[in-house]
């Protein structure tokens, strides 16, 4: 089976890899010259204009889905499938433009270079090419999972736009101290920091935009700051519960 992957960044590389054991993979990107990058590094080809496929996966922005569903749906046969990290404006995307296809959305909860691991998915519309997917997400070493659109978007409010603005605002108020000095709680949350200013924060921005989290991290810590000792130990135990 022919696949598409449109976005030929991280995810579109690392799922193009991923899947080329199972079928015959083709990149897009709006910049070609990245198509051609990825395609050299991963056992893929570049999209021919116009040429049609099985199935299509978008791997774009969050804030590009609708465009790019748009653009490239209708180069698919048989499946349509995403790997944005925000399952239902992708799912509603591919379903309102191609109602009679396969339809898949894919969650890798991992950066690329940290390949396998778990991957969330949504079979929003099953059938054989779909499930050709999932197979090959799982022969490649990863733990695929079910879930819905909702309480896949909901978990990622927490796991995501939530853990990312809690480790950004230790980030910015934390100050530089001597390596002796860090404790079993600083030192692991430093190593979160490290990783977090690692990677490229227009990701995380869309991440932010999509899922409502910051908000609640803000509330959270000024109930901290303003908490006398008694109110102290009591969001200690809200906390544990």
């Amino acid at each position: 089976m022919r696949l598409l992957v449109v976005g030929a960044g991280e995810m579109g590389r690392w799922l193009a890899e991923s899947l080329a054991p199972a079928f015959d993979v083709a990149v897009t990107d709006v910049d070609q010259a990245v198509a051609r990058d990825a395609a050299a590094v991963v056992d893929a080809r570049v999209a021919d204009d116009g040429e049609t496929f099985d199935a299509v996966c978008f791997a774009v922005p969050m804030s590009a889905v609708d465009d790019a569903v748009a653009a490239h749906a209708d180069r698919a046969d048989r499946a349509l499938l995403d790997v944005t990290g925000e399952m239902t404006t992708a799912l509603d995307a591919m379903r309102d433009v191609a109602p009679d296809r396969e339809r898949l959305s894919t969650h890798p909860l991992f950066a690329a270079a940290n390949a396998p691991g778990n991957v969330a998915v949504v079979r929003d519309a099953v059938g054989p090419v779909t499930d050709a997917v999932v197979d090959a997400l799982e022969v490649a070493g990863n733990e695929v999972f079910e879930t819905t659109a909702a309480e896949h978007d909901r978990a990622m409010e927490t796991v995501q736009a939530k853990a990312h603005a809690a480790v950004l605002a230790y980030a910015l108020a934390a100050e530089d101290v001597r390596e002796e000095f860090h404790t079993p709680l600083s030192g692991p949350l430093q190593q979160l920091v490290d990783q977090l200013l690692d990677n490229n924060p227009r990701v995380y921005a869309e991440i932010q935009a999509a899922f409502d989290g910051a908000d609640g991290v803000a509330d959270a810590a000024r109930r901290i700051a303003d908490a006398d000792t008694e109110t102290f130990v009591d969001l200690y135990e809200e906390a544990s519960r």
